[in-house]
């Protein structure tokens, strides 16, 4: 991951993040420049997500809690593992990075759509792939807090009582929604 890195101290500890570069994009998904991701969030610039629906060999969903740790939703349930798209990297790139990083999986995911979605901490476009897994995912503990198998109709429950990123709900309805209509 491409970034600048901002420090700050913290008592006598001294504290890095690094600041993910991505490219900011106009509302057809064509390049406008490079900007930080926390930029594009805060002003509310279109930028790009990559996002996989994993599923195992029985058509099980797998859902993840993410780390407490995590500045972006720490500690909310995820239907999709995803992050953001690096500068000069495909959506499809992106969304097998993300698998590496997350679940210690290799493999290029599907490609099923893109959108742009508004829900979240700010507006950017959402590229939705597909991957089927193998049962025995390792998650990264940094990234992933839990993770389980579920059917379909347990993660409706889930989505009904569990508390999600907005993600997961705008990116799974549309998933279901494009599976639906190419059956």
């Amino acid at each position: 991951m491409a970034g600048r890195e901002t420090a700050l101290s913290v008592g006598s500890v001294r504290v890095c993040r690094v600041d993910e570069l991505v490219e900011r994009v106009d509302r057809h998904d064509r390049v406008l420049g490079v900007v930080t991701r926390q930029q594009a969030t805060r002003e509310g610039w279109l930028h790009r997500i990559a996002s996989t629906v994993c599923r195992d060999e029985r058509g099980r969903f797998l859902v993840h809690r993410r780390s407490e740790q995590l500045s972006r939703f720490p500690g909310l349930h995820e239907v999709v593992v995803g992050g953001a798209v690096g500068v000069g990297e495909s959506y499809e790139q992106a969304a097998a990075r993300e698998l590496a990083e997350e679940l210690g999986v290799r493999g290029l995911p599907r490609p099923l759509f893109t959108f742009i979605n508004r829900s979240g901490l700010s507006p950017h476009w959402l590229g939705v792939h597909e991957a089927v897994l193998p049962d025995a995912v390792v998650p990264d503990p940094d990234e992933v807090a839990w993770h389980g198998w579920l059917s379909e109709s347990e993660l409706h429950s889930a989505l009904a009582g569990w508390r999600f990123t907005p993600d997961s709900h705008e990116a799974f309805g549309r998933y279901l929604a494009f599976r639906a209509a190419r059956s």
